[in-house]
């Protein structure tokens, strides 16, 4: 937080402090702290309701053989995720061919695929963008991704760079020629990003909020049948609700406008960087774009970006499903495909009806 905007917000806040009667003060910060026990008590089996829920694969596509979501009346199909850098393999030339097989492996047991794009990494490893973009005529193509600590953390298309956008675009273009209408939908990556001006001096926040915005409209002009999202979870230069530029903001808005679909990648209802951001967005907005939240590893038992496998727990399967079709009123779940909890909690509470 900048030194000028927190003691600004100090003077504002310990006035608001010594006008209170009760000598108390009520943090927006927290107003959605306790939004989730209205749902701990809702139960297994989950009855009848209008939301489309999927299966989430990440990249692991072979996973979705034999799953037992195609026997499942109560999952739409599966979401995959394919790599800007597989799918254009040189400039121009592209290669659709996983897209077409999952496409008709599902449609052969009844199932649909919703896509999901990769233009980012949380590998230091992976580049995530075809070779031709890592060159001097695109900047570089991408941008490192660093923790708060500093630490290297993935890579991320430069969204922002102008050729770079155009590129993408094409790559929508062609992806929408072959796919909209066939598949149920594709979605855009998170807008969360570990890049700031001191780390890439062609960064800016503002700068990457518009680019976002035009990303979607590329998004929604190459797939106007199939149902188009972006994860708009966290934006780079603004922490919601003190540090408010706008940002994400613009980006519902923007998604709405358009009809752009707009969620998650993490269901997190007691966290409250999560509840602040993408979750307080969708539950205070009046929308007709559709909404989607995915529950993805670890937030099985509360957490994010977690392997563990706890035996002990409390399924909150029910609740998550509760909190996101009466809190959030998403049109939209995706389910991560994590053993054991999805075989084990997710499956018993979706009750699936073999054919």
């Amino acid at each position: 937080m900048k030194p000028m905007y927190a003691l600004a917000m100090m003077i504002v806040l310990g006035t608001a402090f010594a006008a209170s009667p009760s000598l108390g003060w009520d943090n927006p910060a927290d107003r959605y702290l306790n939004a989730y026990k209205k749902y701990v008590d809702a139960t297994c089996p989950i009855g009848a309701d209008d939301i489309k829920h999927f299966v989430y694969f990440s990249r692991d596509r072979e996973s979705i053989h034999d799953h037992p979501l195609l026997n499942s009346e109560r999952f739409v199909g599966a979401q995959i995720m394919y790599s800007w850098r597989n799918l254009e393999p040189a400039e121009g030339q592209y290669d659709f061919s996983e897209i077409q097989d999952d496409v008709d492996y599902l449609a052969a047991h009844g199932k649909k695929l919703f896509i999901q794009l990769q233009d980012g990494s949380f590998s230091p490893q992976y580049k995530p963008v075809p070779d031709y973009l890592l060159s001097a005529a695109y900047d570089g193509g991408a941008a490192a991704q660093f923790t708060d600590d500093g630490a290297l953390d993935g890579w991320v298309a430069k969204r922002w760079n102008g050729r770079v956008q155009a590129r993408f675009a094409a790559l929508l273009k062609a992806l929408g020629q072959q796919f909209d209408g066939t598949v149920e939908g594709i979605n855009l990556q998170e807008t969360a990003i570990g890049v700031s001006a001191a780390t890439d001096p062609s960064f800016s926040p503002a700068g990457y909020a518009e680019a976002v915005k035009i990303n979607m409209q590329a998004l929604r002009t190459a797939f106007p049948k199939s149902t188009t999202m972006i994860y708009a979870n966290f934006m780079p230069g603004e922490w919601l609700p003190f540090e408010d530029e706008g940002y994400l903001r613009s980006i519902y808005a923007f998604g709405e406008k358009i009809g752009v679909g707009l969620g998650g990648p993490d269901l997190m209802f007691k966290k409250k960087g999560q509840l602040n951001h993408a979750l307080a967005m969708m539950h205070e907005g009046e929308f007709t774009a559709p909404l989607g939240i995915a529950v993805q590893d670890g937030n099985y038992v509360g957490e994010t970006n977690s392997e563990e496998v706890v035996q002990d727990r409390t399924n909150l399967v029910p609740a998550l499903h509760a909190f996101a079709e009466d809190f959030l009123k998403v049109n939209y779940m995706f389910w991560v495909d994590q053993k054991p909890y999805f075989q084990q909690d997710v499956l018993p509470c979706l009750a699936a009806e073999t054919r």
